[in-house]
Order: structure tokens, then sequence, then C-alpha cells
């Protein structure tokens, strides 16, 4: 298979496996699963996306069609976030209230720092790291301190000290998976710092800025150290 052919190949496997995700959890909200875990478990696979990279071949352009997932989603959730019924798959499986104007400030946030991640840092260990703490630490935290958060305090919005130890947590193990499955090592000192940083930033930021303040602040921090 050519290098073009075969990133066109797992480009397109990115895809159904997105919209695969979407499809499986729509699903299991019409049997009565909740809602914000649907949404939380597609937040976590949309970053996860990028796993899809150790397949490309960096000898041809078409590795950046790696986005297309994203850019799929970019255009789907303005559509969406606009027109949709509230019964579309999209406003049950990726919004908090049901409201299908919340799909152009989070959900579509990070459709746009995937497309970041995919292109200007294509192939870069701290995409790996910003996916990793985005994806598992932000993706969880919530879910923690909702179920689980007894220790609560306001600073732009209400957290749990719960939920942000969640973030720091599991923000550390995506960051270590992704990096160890991709790129085959850990940096420890840069995943700690990053992570530890962006607990800071994910607690007192505004409601559905996180995920672009998130993955923002790990770039500082590994251009920096």
């Amino acid at each position: 298979m050519s290098p073009a052919l075969n990133n066109i190949v797992f480009s397109f496997l990115s895809v159904l496996y997105v919209f695969a995700v979407v499809a499986i959890m729509d699903f299991f909200v019409k049997k009565g699963f909740p809602q914000d875990i649907s949404r939380k478990i597609v937040h976590i696979c949309a970053a996860s996306w990028l796993i899809f990279w150790i397949f490309l071949d960096m000898d041809s352009w078409t590795k950046y069609l790696n986005i297309a997932p994203a850019a799929i989603w970019f255009v789907l959730l303005i559509i969406k976030g606009f027109t949709a019924s509230p019964d579309d798959d999209a406003v049950k499986t990726m919004t908090r209230t049901g409201d299908r104007q919340e799909l152009l400030k989070g959900p579509l946030y990070f459709t746009m720092v995937m497309i970041l991640m995919g292109t200007l840092m294509f192939e870069q260990y701290t995409a790996a790291v910003t996916m990793g703490i985005l994806g598992f630490g932000d993706g969880l935290a919530p879910l923690f301190g909702k179920y689980w958060g007894k220790h609560r305090y306001t600073i732009m919005t209400e957290k749990s000290v719960e939920g942000s130890i969640a973030f720091l947590i599991f923000g550390i193990l995506g960051a270590v998976l992704f990096g160890f499955i991709i790129f085959g090592h850990i940096d420890f000192k840069f995943i700690i710092l990053a992570a530890a940083i962006s607990t800071i930033v994910e607690a007192v930021s505004p409601k559905d800025i996180d995920n672009l303040l998130i993955p923002i602040t790990c770039l500082l921090v590994f251009y920096i150290i």
C-alpha cells in the first residue's frame, strides 16, 4: 500500500471510530444511560483519536488527513448548534442540559484543539501530553466531582477538591499512556508539571473555556521548560 493510500485508509477509519462512539453512546442514552457520563466518554474517546498517528506514514502529505474527524465535526457542530432538534444524537451525547447551543462552546473548542494538534503540533510529544491531560483529566474530573465531590469550592465556577485531584491523577495517566503508545517514552517532568499547572488552570477557569485554556497551558509549560 502506498504512503498516501495508507494515510487515507487510516484517516477514514479514524472518522468511523469517532462517529461510532457517538452512535454507541446515543444508543445507550436512549436506554437510560446517564447523559453526563456519555458526554465524558465521547470526550475521552475523541481525545484518543490521535492514537491513529502510529499507523500513519510520515512520508506523505496525506498524514494531515488525520484531522478529518475533527474537521467534519467542527462543521457539524456549527450546523447542529444552530439547527439541531432536542433528539439529535450530538445534542444528547455532547451537551449537559440538552441545549443545542452548548455544542458551539466546549465541544466546538475541543475540535479546534484537535485540528491544531493534528496540524501544527502533529507528531510532537507535546500533543500527546496535551490530549492526554485534556481527554482523561478534564474528562473524568467532572464525574468525580459530581458523584464523589464532598469538598466544594468556588472561584469562577463551583468545583470540588475530589474533582481536581481526579483531574491531576487521570491527566497524568492519560499523558503517560499517549506518550508511551505513540512515542515510546515518558517525560515525567513535563507531564507532571503540565498536569499540575493545568489542574490549577482548570480549577479557576470559567465554564466551557477549559477546553481552550488547558491546551494553551500545556504548550506554555512545554516552551518554558
